[in-house]
C-alpha cells in the first residue's frame, strides 16, 4: 500500500511571511504551526500574531521616516 505523500514546494517567503513566522516563534507557536499548520491556531492566537505584525510594521515605518530626516 502506497502512502500519500504531499510534495511541499519550497515557497519563497515574503517579508510579511518572515515576520509572521518570527512572531509565531516569539509567542512559542512555531512548533504548533509546523506540525499542524496555520489553520490549527485559535482566533486569539492569530489575532495576537496579526496585532504584533501591525505594531512591528508601524515601528519599522516610523524608524524609516526618522532615518530620512
Amino acid at each position: 500500500m502506497e502512502k500519500n505523500i504531499k510534495n511541499k514546494k519550497k515557497k519563497i517567503l515574503t517579508e510579511d511571511d518572515r515576520l509572521k513566522y518570527e512572531i509565531a516563534e516569539e509567542l512559542g507557536l512555531l512548533d504548533k504551526v509546523k506540525e499542524t499548520g496555520w489553520k490549527s491556531l485559535s482566533a486569539k492566537e492569530t489575532g495576537r500574531i496579526g496585532g504584533l505584525m501591525t505594531k512591528k510594521k508601524r515601528e519599522k515605518k516610523k524608524q524609516e521616516e526618522i532615518a530620512k530626516k
